[in-house]
């Protein structure tokens, strides 16, 4: 496998992320308000009508759950409840200096490089300067040497304390520009992009800009040959290959939820692609520090950055999550009223997962960063955060915590297909009647409201998660501290069952319930009937569908995944 496999999707143009039309916005509001009105007449009658006195223990789990569930919807809706892109400007406040920040760890050589030369190659509004450097915290002689060869700076450290949070510090403390742009090591900047961000500085208020993340390597492959086709129907395309086996594309986050959160000021920061005004860095963290380093200034001259240098001090925070906990301390200080904005356009180009261990790695870090910095770093007691803001971050915190009610809407149907007690008095018309209007008006809500992003995906994720946030779970409140492992950026083809037993295990038993569940209601069992066994397994298949396709990843192969995407290049070539 080629280490510079990535230059066979180089051809891959960033998708143009368009503003919802007026006319769309109206009929998002609509249904949204109507699927809510909806929701709040079906759970009434779930909780007056409908428990099942014979199972009450169940039915009222289940109960719960949906209730849960529905809060989470209501903080999904105010998250992208309306759209509000921040003004365009152009640079108007003269002299400046930028320092592009390239952090590395243990990638190849030649992937930073390429990074480098991009960077060098940005456009550069007049009166600004630039500094490039490659961060390298694997302090390795053939990095330095790059960099020389490169003209660009060089900074490394002995050790990593930290990871990139200390390595992002120890850099702050030995470079001076007033912005900082923050790029991983795949991180390709577009020639555009500090014209296009930079201008957003012009307010005072502005703390950091995110740009979109745009993977331009999701990899094309065929389906999984155990897999009926109709399985795959979240990920068919016209030229009957899969895409995106790691479910990484990350436009339904960046165009739709930090899009709309914008409106609020209250995008967060994402670590790569994002530029940061240096001073709100250092106030933040200055504020933090006053009554340990004894400081009445709040300035941020040489002398405050040297005594900042000297305290534990952390512009951005030593965590696993450090891009997210930076983003709260800011959004919450009390000394400024900062802001982040999200600019619409993507700026940047870097690669996703092409394994399930980096999947999982990267997934693993999302969790439990989120888990820990709602028990130890809560933004929802700051005083200082705006409500609006903190109903934002509140939505972060719910989808993650979905985690404890989730499995009880997973389990119910297979627990009804093998025991014939169900969560609700019966499969009743009543039930339908309530049922699917809520299903059909939330799915036209949705569709309409997430401007015609694949929301499947999100889905998929949602359910094919809970292995690895309950993990996550259970690691934070055990105490055990987050880790920092880089997630890796080389392609790896391997199957291995720590990754995809537990899917497999979950596979098998909703597939087990089905037979069960079939055989029961065909001899005419008590409590079984066809309705039950209709409902029941259209869920379970429903279920069961999202966990294939995590399977399926198991198997990816890297080399017939660039195969695919050099014969679809030959083709447009001809």
């Amino acid at each position: 496998m080629k280490p510079d496999y990535y230059l066979t999707y180089d051809h891959r143009k960033p998708p143009l992320l368009r503003q919802m039309s007026p006319l769309r916005l109206a009929f998002w509001h609509f249904f949204a308000s109507l699927t809510v009105g909806v929701a709040i007449w079906y759970l009434y009658w779930r909780w007056t009508s409908s428990l099942n006195p014979e199972a009450m223990v169940f039915s009222v789990a289940v109960a719960v759950a949906e209730t849960l569930t529905f809060v989470g919807t209501l903080l999904f809706f105010h998250d992208i409840w309306r759209p509000k892109d921040t003004e365009f400007d152009v640079w108007k406040l003269g002299s400046t200096s930028i320092d592009i920040f390239i952090t590395t760890f243990d990638e190849e050589t030649q992937l930073v490089e390429r990074s480098v030369h991009f960077a060098k190659d940005i456009e550069i509004p007049t009166d600004v300067r630039t500094n490039i450097f490659v961060l390298d915290d694997g302090n390795r002689p053939s990095m330095r040497q790059m960099a020389a060869i490169n003209g660009v700076g060089y900074q490394s450290r002995s050790e990593n304390v930290g990871y990139k949070a200390g390595n992002l510090k120890h850099a702050l403390f030995r470079t001076s520009g007033d912005f900082v742009i923050i790029c991983d090591a795949d991180t390709i900047l577009s020639p555009s992009f500090l014209v296009n961000t930079l201008g957003y500085f012009n307010d005072p208020n502005v703390a950091w800009v995110q740009t979109p993340h745009w993977f331009y390597d999701i990899p094309t492959v065929p389906r999984f040959p155990l897999t009926p086709k109709f399985l795959n129907g979240a990920f068919r395309s016209k030229h009957a290959k899969t895409q995106d086996p790691f479910l990484s594309d990350p436009s339904m986050f960046f165009d739709v939820i930090q899009r709309r959160r914008n409106r609020n000021g209250a995008s967060f920061c994402c670590g790569a692609g994002s530029i940061h005004r240096r001073s709100a860095l250092f106030e933040v963290c200055l504020f933090e520090q006053l009554e340990k380093v004894k400081s009445r200034s709040f300035g941020f001259g040489n002398q405050q950055t040297s005594i900042l240098a000297s305290a534990r001090s952390e512009p951005f925070r030593f965590h696993v999550s450090e891009d997210l906990l930076t983003s709260i301390k800011i959004h919450a200080s009390p000394t400024s009223e900062w802001r982040s904005v999200f600019h619409p356009k993507v700026e940047t180009k870097m690669l996703s997962p092409w394994s399930l261990k980096a999947w999982s790695i990267q997934r693993l870090k999302y969790a439990g960063g989120t888990f820990d910095i709602f028990f130890k770093h809560n933004p929802l007691f700051s005083r200082s955060m705006k409500t609006s803001t903190k109903l934002h971050y509140l939505s972060t915190f719910w989808s993650y915590f979905s985690v404890l009610w989730a499995p009880f809407l997973l389990l119910a149907p297979v627990i009804t297909l093998t025991t014939g007690i169900a969560p609700i008095d019966s499969f009743s018309l009543e039930f339908f009647l309530h049922l699917l209007p809520l299903l059909v008006l939330n799915e036209i809500a949705l569709l309409i409201g997430c401007g015609g992003h694949n929301i499947s995906i999100g889905r998929t994720l949602n359910l094919v998660c809970i292995p690895i946030h309950l993990r996550a779970l259970v690691l934070v409140l055990l105490g055990r501290k987050p880790k920092f492992p880089a997630t890796p950026k080389t392609p790896m083809k391997f199957t291995e069952l720590q990754f995809i037993w537990p899917y497999i295990l979950i596979v098998a038993t909703n597939l087990a319930a089905v037979g069960i569940g079939f055989t029961l209601t065909l001899s005419g069992h008590e409590n079984f009937s066809w309705s039950l066994f209709l409902v029941n397994l259209f869920w379970v298949l429903w279920n069961t569908q999202a966990y294939v396709q995590i399977i399926r990843a198991g198997y990816f192969d890297p080399k017939k995944a660039i195969e695919i995407e050099e014969s679809r290049i030959g083709s447009l070539n001809v």
